[in-house]
């Protein structure tokens, strides 16, 4: 295992270490579930020891005694100021189910460029629809809403919450209705897909990625290409599973900061920074 995959792995079964949840199906909901974990981790996984933020910030949206919360809002932007979507390449435990799905030895697909670029604006269509609007816009005569996202979409939630729960519930059971159909639907199909797509629910779906792009290019973790060592080969865009032109944008609003660039690049010219100039291929530019 890699050195990214350890850290998945560890940042997974440490934010998911509440034990007890699973052995007796219930929830955590002690102190800890009042932090915000960085990653997509539902809070209704039996094991979850922190809240997801975008489930945070839709619980908090819509409820009419406080409309925005600083401190979820604020954790965000932290955290894409200081890593942008390393996140969601380092620290997201669905990001991590998605990419062991993508081991199974079955034939790969590479979105064809023009419908990648179309479907990748899918994601911030969630995030300003699901996320923000609705939950704002919905509250009900209580002063409440509906967290839209987790409630129709959210396919983590099913895995890490929904069939947890389910399973180890049986009155549960009784109660399953269409709208766990749906997104159980919606938890298959984004199973099928990561077989033979690469991370397709980050790519298309995910609204916390979404978020989390707005800061690729001014975050204080980067990547820098050093103009003198780059023989433009063209190995590192062959190598992203991002379908990002690295050489061109090394801090796309798409890239998972994976680190597959890095190792693919013959010469050593790609790296990760806390500098903050950033060099592209031919060119020196100042970050924003």
């Amino acid at each position: 295992m890699d050195k990214r995959k350890t850290v998945q792995a560890l940042f997974a079964f440490t934010t998911n270490a509440h034990v007890q949840g699973f052995l007796k199906g219930k929830i955590y909901r002690g102190k800890l579930k009042n932090v915000c974990v960085p990653g997509l981790n539902c809070y209704s996984c039996p094991g979850a020891l922190g809240a997801c933020p975008i489930g945070a910030m839709q619980a908090v949206e819509g409820s009419t005694k406080y409309g925005i919360s600083m401190y979820v809002l604020g954790f965000l932007v932290f955290a894409g100021l200081l890593a942008g979507r390393f996140v969601c390449g380092w620290l997201c435990p669905f990001g991590l189910v998605q990419e062991l799905l993508h081991k199974i030895p079955l034939r790969k697909i590479r979105v064809p460029k023009k419908i990648n670029s179309i479907l990748k604006w899918v994601k911030y269509f969630i995030l300003l629809i699901f996320v923000i609007l609705l939950p704002i816009l919905t509250v009900d005569s209580f002063g409440l809403s509906t967290p839209y996202f987790c409630k129709y979409i959210c396919p983590a939630g099913t895995l890490e919450g929904g069939l947890p729960l389910l399973l180890l519930n049986k009155s549960l059971r009784t109660a399953v209705g269409f709208l766990f159909s749906w997104k159980l639907l919606i938890l298959i199909l984004v199973i099928a897909a990561s077989i033979v797509i690469f991370r397709p629910f980050c790519r298309y779906l995910c609204p916390l990625g979404a978020f989390y792009s707005f800061f690729n290019s001014v975050s204080l973790y980067r990547y820098q290409i050093d103009s003198s060592k780059c023989i433009k080969c063209g190995k590192c865009s062959g190598n992203c599973k991002m379908d990002i032109d690295v050489c061109k944008k090394p801090n796309s609003p798409e890239c998972i900061r994976c680190g597959a660039c890095v190792r693919a690049c013959p010469t050593g010219a790609i790296s990760g920074t806390l500098k903050k100039k950033e060099k592209a291929c031919g060119k020196i530019t100042e970050s924003p």
